[in-house]
């Protein structure tokens, strides 16, 4: 049996990990990704060292029975494990583990550096073309994508895409390796669309290269991402309110109950972290209109206490502010262009009847997190939309799949071998983006993979292309 992954990133590289110390002799395991992070993913390998990890050391084990693994492998002190590393050693992490446990492997493991672009049903199996124009037929198929590519914000006008004065993503790097922050003059004065932590990320590299210019972070509710603690508090249990509120498929429920506890808790992080292990069954019972009603009053709110700041970066971009270099606003983009002399930008702030232009000389999109399947430029995503192989879920987080992890098709129907796993599932889980979810989650596919029917003799006796790398 042939099982294909498609994406090296976390969640794709902790699913081969898992296959590959389990998997029986007779396995073909295949990992296809782009060269850039490869088996590390693009939030770790391609991290800048002053991009830091919003999780203490100590949790960030990328196997559900060894939660503190990272921690040993650096064989850090016990102090050490509870602070907030380079993102780029996470990245050093995966990428060591999974090329261990290939080459311990008793199934074959082949490591193609190549992106794919198209998935195709081929009788009882699948065929993945690459950019390269190599194909190969497999009996799986995984899409681990990770999130979606940054899609165009809205209302800039098409001369400013293709200007220096647009950032479409921070991280994106040209020929020489230079990402696109590299070009912002250091006098620069900066709108950055976003202020969550791809913007934290963004102001701390532009400082960090010495930018003196004023910048001005942009977005809906104006909301910075909580802080962590420097010393972790202690653990909470959840009290029957709360947990007779998480079976009532209410949200307003849920927030009464968790405003009451708020004021009695030693601090209100270890009320978010308690609530985490519930949170994936409590969105499967939430009807859509429930959905729909969080993701439009609470969605913000609760993003901002939920993924947080290291404290080091929060310190910063809180002194950045009382400085005066740092402004967070809330409000939106109406309008952006190319002018003469600047880039010239309409915006309204929030509550405000009227709008206001400003010019600035380079805008940054820094909104993060995309899984809006219906209109990505992802050209595997995109294939596999088009031609109704999967479906997006009505709001934008992802595309629909079974709890098995299988994707449904336009027409509802099971895809049989065609599963996923990561950000595209938060329809389903609305957890699946964090280190604790994503590594149940593996264990879970990869046991339910390794149970699957036996192979066709046609994936067996077709070779893969010469771009894969045994091991």
């Amino acid at each position: 049996m042939r099982i294909t992954i498609i994406g090296a990133g976390f969640a794709g590289s902790v699913l081969a990990t898992e296959l590959a110390r389990s998997a029986p002799a007779g396995v073909d395991l295949c990992l296809v990704g782009t060269p850039d992070g490869y088996g590390r993913g693009v939030a770790y390998g391609e991290a800048r060292p002053e991009h830091l990890l919003n999780v203490r050391a100590r949790e960030l084990g990328a196997t559900q029975d060894q939660p503190a693994e990272f921690a040993r492998w650096l064989n850090l002190t016990r102090r050490a494990e509870e602070s907030f590393l380079p993102r780029l050693v996470y990245g050093e992490y995966l990428y060591s583990r999974l090329q261990s446990a290939a080459q311990v492997s008793l199934a074959g493991f082949n490591q193609v550096q190549q992106e794919a672009v198209a998935v195709d049903r081929e009788g009882g199996a699948f065929r993945v073309l690459l950019a390269d124009g190599s194909d190969f037929l497999t009996d799986r198929v995984v899409l681990a994508v990770g999130t979606l590519p940054p899609q165009r914000l809205q209302g800039v006008g098409p001369r400013l895409l293709v200007d220096p004065g647009y950032v479409a993503w921070p991280w994106q790097r040209n020929l020489h390796g230079e990402d696109a922050l590299a070009r912002v003059p250091n006098d620069a004065r900066v709108l950055v669309v976003g202020t969550g932590l791809t913007m934290a990320d963004t102001v701390v590299t532009l400082v960090r290269r010495g930018h003196r210019g004023p910048i001005t972070a942009l977005s809906r509710h104006g909301l910075l991402p909580r802080a962590h603690l420097a010393e972790p508090g202690p653990a909470i249990a959840l009290p029957p309110t709360v947990l007779h509120a998480l079976n009532s498929a209410d949200v307003r429920l849920l927030l009464r109950a968790l405003r009451s506890l708020a004021p009695i808790v030693p601090d209100w992080r270890a009320l978010v972290d308690a609530l985490r292990p519930y949170l994936q069954g409590y969105w499967k019972t939430l009807p859509d209109e429930e959905r729909g009603r969080f993701l439009r009053h609470l969605r913000s709110y609760w993003e901002v206490v939920r993924h947080r700041l290291a404290p080091s970066v929060d310190e910063e971009l809180r002194q950045l502010q009382a400085d005066g270099q740092l402004r967070i606003r809330a409000g939106r983009l109406l309008r952006a262009r190319r002018g003469e002399a600047a880039v010239e930008v309409v915006l309204r702030e929030r509550g405000q009847p009227h709008a206001l232009a400003e010019q600035y000389d380079v805008l940054v999109r820094a909104t993060g997190l995309d899984t809006d399947v219906e209109r990505t430029s992802h050209p595997l995503v995109g294939q596999l939309r088009d031609a109704g192989t999967i479906s997006a879920d009505p709001f934008g987080l992802g595309l629909r799949a079974t709890a098995q992890f299988e994707v449904l098709d336009r027409h509802g129907a099971t895809v049989r071998g065609l599963y996923c796993l990561g950000p595209l599932l938060r329809g389903q889980l609305w957890e699946i983006t964090a280190v604790p979810e994503l590594r149940v989650a593996a264990r879970q596919l990869a046991q339910q993979l390794l149970k699957a029917p036996a192979a066709s003799a046609k994936v067996a006796r077709e070779p893969l292309p010469r771009a894969a790398r045994a091991l």
